[in-house]
Parts: structure tokens; C-alpha cells; sequence
């Protein structure tokens, strides 16, 4: 993609970025090849990286879905379940960039492993530290940071692993696969919650997550990891200063600004859906069944996530230029939810709004096929780390966007500002990411050519 990419790019005067990963990518490809995986063994890394997904997911929306019990129980306002809910986002952009920066050294695998058994026991504890103390609010709210903590470097590990195990032509596909794994996790742990709170309690919800996690990350170790030869992604660059900077010297450049604004934006605003929408649906619609409002537009946002990952990566095949590719998806995934999210900020019925939240997620799933795959067409050699930035950066959003949803709610007393704060993210990143890459295909060819010789000076 990088190479087509460069290409396009210097037809059309711009993107200097492009041709400066492209050229580093060919003089790399004959180390790249000895570290890709084969067919076979992608195909079942694939399958058993859907399950990591899922499971991921699965213990990061426990607490979200079982909030409004957890805040009866412990007797906690809106604000103060904000404060619990945003903990996980403190913890989730401290290893976002070392995550990344180690896959990219040692191979993903192994970082990803040593995540999940580390999130499985932290999720599984939960229910006990809130037994320890009356202190329930400082504990639950530890408990978010350490997960948050633990699960930040399993996205970054995914990219490098997107970066050097997985061929071009395959790394959207895996991207949306993946992104399916994160909404069938959601759904699950919905559908879990609805038979755990009816028949043994929230604990039990807590208490099964961190079975299966650890018992996934075992299964993975024994059958694909123990005894196999991992090679080490450090061979690929060209020297070990240069490993150890060209992530930092990306991320200056305005290209990758763009892509990390619009993911930031797109992060915060799914982040405060995904944490408020189950409260929205039991305060506003007491009566409902939570499997309906819980599932359908997860459901939705599975083969939506498949058909974004694909109708790019079939785009590309017909020659349009990646950069319009991954502008028109990202369209889509920012410019369709505000259309839809808006009219929830005012009275609508049950059936409009689980229509109106299913078409703004599914929408939102094109992100697979726009920025969440971009960063491997614009920094391949450092793919884990420059992802690891842009989670932080989303993180960080969303540390203080789930915070300022609760105080809204709760200052407010309606949830209109929530969904209104929702749209204004999505257009505000949408305009500034169309408004960088525009002024960015005007950078002329020669400025490209020059720094892409400056550039190639590090591999003489």
C-alpha cells in the first residue's frame, strides 16, 4: 500500500510523506519478507487474534455495563461514576508508546500475551478489592487504572505485528477483523451481564472475564509461542539509533498529525458511547429489555466493520489513491454519526434511538479501513510505536471527554449535551483532518524529492 501510495502521491505534487516510507520500505522488503508470517500461520494468528479482540473488549466494558447496579450499590452520583469510568483512560496512555516501541523490538506476540494475562487477573480481582474496604470509589477506581494499564499496549502490538508479520495486501482485512473482534466483545459482554445480574450477581460477570482471558493468553502461548523461533523486529532498521528516533521525527510532520487528530476524535467520541450508552438506556427507558438496546448495535457494527476493512483494500485494488481511500472512509466514519447522533439530543423513542446509535456505531466502524490501517501505509518500520502515540493521544481524550460527560449529565440533567457533544467532536476532527490532507497534496514535488534525499542519507 505504501509503495502505491507514493506513487499516487507524486503524480499528484504531494505527500511527501508517502514517497519517504515508500523508499525506506523497498530497501527494507528483502529483510521484511523473513519476518512475515506464511499463509497457514497467518490464518490462524488471525482467528486467534479476534478472540484477544473479543475477550479485550469483554473486560473493559464489564464495568461500563454493570455501572448503574455498581452505583446503586455503592452509592455513587453520575460525576462519581464518571471518575471510575475515566480511571481506565489514565492507565491506558501511559504504555500506549512503550507497548508499541517494545513490540516493534521483540515481537508483538509476546507483549500481547503478557497483556492479557496481567488484564485477566487485575479483572478478576475487581469484585474482591471492593470487598476489602468501605473505600469502594478510590478502589474500583484503581482497579480501571490498572486494566486501562495493562490493556494499553495490546492495540500498539497489534499494529507492529500488522507491520511486519502481515503482508500488504491482507493488513486491512486483519485491521477490520480485528475491529469486529472489539464490537463482538461489547455484545458479549452485554449478553453476559444480562444472565450473571439475573442469576448470581455482577461479580460473577467480572469473575468469568479474567477465566478467559488468562485461559485464551495460555491456550495462545502453548500452541503458537512455546517453541517457535519469533525472529526479533529490530533486524528490520537499518541501525539502532535510527530505530530508536524515526518514530519521534514522524511524529513531527503534519501528515501524521492529521491521522492522529481524526483518531483522536474518533476515539473520544466512541469512547463516550461506549461508556454512557448503557446508563442512557436504563434511565431513559427503565421498561426495556437491555438484550435489545445491549446487542443490536454491536451487532450491526460487526459486518459493518468487515465490509469498511474490505471496500478499501478493494479501492486500492482498482487503482484509486490510498490517500483518497482513506479519506473517504474516515468520511464515513466521522460525518455519518453526526447526522445520526444529533437528533438524540432530543425526545425520541426506544425504537429511533437504538435505530439511530446502530447506524452512528456501524458508521464508526469505517475507521478500520480509514486511520486505524493508515499508519501502516505511512510508517510501516515503526507502525507500533506511531499507533502507540495516537492511543495515547486518544486516551488522554478520552480521560477527560467520559469525565465531562458525567458532569454534564449530572449539571445538566439531561443527556442532549452528551450527544451534542458527541457530533461537535466528530465534525471538529473530521475538518481538521480533510483540511490537513488537503493542504498537504498542495506540498510540491521537488520539497518531496529533497527531503526524501535528505531522508535516504541514514541508509548510505
Amino acid at each position: 500500500m505504501a509503495v502505491t501510495l507514493a506513487e499516487d502521491g507524486e503524480k499528484k505534487n504531494g505527500f511527501k510523506h508517502f514517497l519517504l516510507e515508500s523508499q525506506s520500505s523497498k530497501m527494507l522488503s528483502s529483510k521484511e519478507g523473513k519476518t512475515l508470517w506464511s499463509r497457514p500461520l497467518a490464518r490462524k494468528w488471525f482467528a486467534v487474534l479476534f478472540l484477544g479482540t473479543c475477550l479485550l473488549y469483554c473486560a473493559r466494558m464489564a464495568m461500563p455495563i454493570c455501572a448503574v447496579t455498581m452505583a446503586s450499590t455503592f452509592h455513587w452520583t453520575k460525576i462519581d461514576t464518571g471518575v471510575v469510568l475515566g480511571g481506565f483512560f489514565w492507565g491506558y496512555c501511559i504504555t500506549q508508546i512503550l507497548g508499541g516501541y517494545v513490540s516493534d523490538k521483540i515481537g508483538g506476540e509476546r507483549v500481547l500475551l503478557m497483556s492479557a494475562i496481567s488484564w485477566g487477573l487485575i479483572i478478576a480481582v475487581t469484585p474482591l478489592l471492593a470487598k476489602l474496604s468501605s473505600r469502594a470509589l478510590f478502589l474500583m477506581t484503581a482497579a480501571r487504572f490498572l486494566l486501562g494499564l495493562l490493556q494499553g499496549v495490546f492495540f500498539p502490538s497489534l499494529a507492529s505485528l500488522c507491520a511486519y508479520r502481515v503482508v500488504k495486501a491482507e493488513r486491512g482485512l486483519l485491521m477490520s477483523t480485528l475491529s469486529s473482534g472489539t464490537y463482538l466483545g461489547t455484545l458479549v459482554a452485554g449478553g453476559m451481564k444480562s444472565v450473571m445480574l439475573e442469576n448470581y450477581g455482577w461479580e460473577h460477570l467480572f469473575y468469568w472475564i479474567g477465566f478467559l482471558s488468562c485461559l485464551w493468553a495460555f491456550l495462545v502461548w502453548y500452541f503458537l509461542v512455546k517453541g517457535k523461533d519469533i525472529p526479533e523486529q529490530k533486524r528490520m532498521t537499518s541501525s539502532s539509533h535510527q530505530s530508536n528516533t524515526q518514530w519521534l521525527s514522524y511524529v513531527k510532520k503534519p501528515p501524521v498529525w492529521s491521522m492522529i487528530i481524526a483518531h483522536m476524535c474518533s476515539a473520544s467520541s466512541f469512547y463516550i458511547l461506549l461508556s454512557w450508552l448503557p446508563t442512557y438506556f436504563e434511565e431513559t427507558f427503565p421498561t426495556a429489555k437491555g438484550g435489545v438496546y445491549n446487542t443490536v448495535p454491536w451487532i450491526a457494527a460487526i459486518p459493518s466493520s468487515l465490509v469498511g476493512g474490505w471496500a478499501s483494500d478493494f479501492l486500492i485494488s482498482k487503482a484509486h489513491p490510498v490517500a483518497y481511500v482513506r479519506k473517504l472512509m474516515q468520511f464515513i466514519a466521522m460525518g455519518v454519526p453526526v447526522v445520526f447522533i444529533l437528533p438524540m439530543a432530543h425526545s425520541v423513542t426506544l425504537t429511533t434511538a437504538v435505530t439511530l446509535i446502530t447506524v452512528t456505531i456501524a458508521a464508526a466502524t469505517f475507521s478500520s479501513g480509514g486511520v486505524s490501517v493508515n499508519v501502516h501505509d505511512l510508517t510501516p518500520t515503526c507502525a507500533g510505536a506511531i499507533y502507540g502515540f495516537m492511543n495515547m493521544m486518544g486516551a488522554l481524550s478520552g480521560v477527560v471527554t467520559v469525565s465531562l460527560s458525567g458532569y454534564l449529565i449530572e449539571v445538566t440533567q439531561t443527556w442532549a449535551t452528551v450527544f451534542s457533544l458527541v457530533a461537535l467532536i466528530n465534525g471538529t476532527g473530521l475538518g481538521i483532518y480533510m483540511f490537513l490532507e488537503t493542504h498537504n497534496a498542495s506540498t510540491s514535488t521537488n520539497t518531496a524529492r529533497s527531503l526524501l534525499s535528505k531522508h535516504m542519507k541514514t541508509f548510505d
